[in-house]
């Protein structure tokens, strides 16, 4: 009898696509560095500008405000008062603002196959959330150390204002990415709603001292609650009692789930606009 042939070996496990794995994550990582590049590599300063900013626009606040009062809402130095109302606030501008035009920043790359728009407006998200927490900290560290307060920091709030006006900013740019595309009308429209917001958002002004109808239709402003529960962290007497996390998380998820349905369905005819 003819001896059987020997048994073939195994059939190798199919490659793993090694090359792709992480195709997403580069592609938000090179547009991470072509956003940091463009935005802060051709300015002579390039990102010392990120710190002076926010510190130029706290130092007039507490100038300004000097001049007519004699102490603060809270505690006795204006520029810890206004800097902690101010970097939450600036931190949510500056993402929503970055993330509703990142479709248009990046169109021309957008027609590449490997590149999306979630991939455009996540890169923004993070570089401008990323910098705003670097500035953050660098800018309450150093007021901190020059007023030599012996304010008892309690982080937890500090992280979660942070953290929600990070997510917010993400919601409301993506939704305005969305309105922006589909009607361009939009953008102006919305830079004139908005305009309020940098007065009715507790910057100045603390919500309790209000009158009862001002408190009535303040309380439904998200920004509110982030820079009231912002400055719970820096003031361990101050109890923010108006502050809901429920509320902020609730108005920033339902519009982060508009804007990412309106994405979904219409980005293709906003990049061929």
């Amino acid at each position: 009898m003819a001896a059987l042939p020997p048994p073939m070996p195994p059939a190798p496990p199919p490659a793993q696509a090694g090359p792709h794995r992480f195709a997403a994550l580069r592609t938000v990582m090179a547009l991470v560095l072509r956003e940091m590049s463009t935005r802060y590599g051709r300015t002579p300063g390039g990102y010392a500008w990120a710190i002076l900013e926010p510190l130029g626009a706290i130092l007039v606040l507490s100038f300004a405000f000097s001049m007519v009062m004699r102490t603060p809402p809270l505690g006795t130095s204006f520029i810890l008062f206004y800097a902690t109302g101010f970097m939450p606030f600036d931190l949510y501008q500056t993402v929503s603002n970055t993330v509703a035009r990142a479709v248009n920043f990046s169109k021309p790359l957008l027609k590449y196959p490997a590149v999306t728009w979630l991939d455009a407006a996540l890169a923004r998200f993070l570089l401008n959330s990323l910098t705003g927490i670097l500035v953050t900290i660098l800018l309450l560290s150093g007021i901190l150390a020059v007023i030599d307060s012996r304010i008892v920091l309690d982080l937890p709030p500090v992280v979660e204002a942070m953290a929600l006006a990070m997510l917010l900013g993400l919601s409301v740019g993506v939704l305005n990415c969305a309105l922006m595309g589909l009607f361009p009308l939009w953008e102006m429209i919305w830079s004139i709603l908005t305009r309020p917001l940098f007065i009715a958002s507790g910057i100045f002004f603390l919500y309790d001292t209000m009158p009862p109808l001002a408190q009535e239709i303040l309380w439904y402003n998200p920004l509110m609650h982030i820079v009231g529960l912002m400055r719970t962290g820096f003031y361990p007497t101050y109890t923010a009692s108006y502050v809901s996390h429920v509320y902020v998380l609730g108005v920033s998820l339902a519009l982060l789930t508009m804007g990412l349905i309106l994405m979904g369905r219409y980005h293709r005819d906003i990049l061929n606009r």
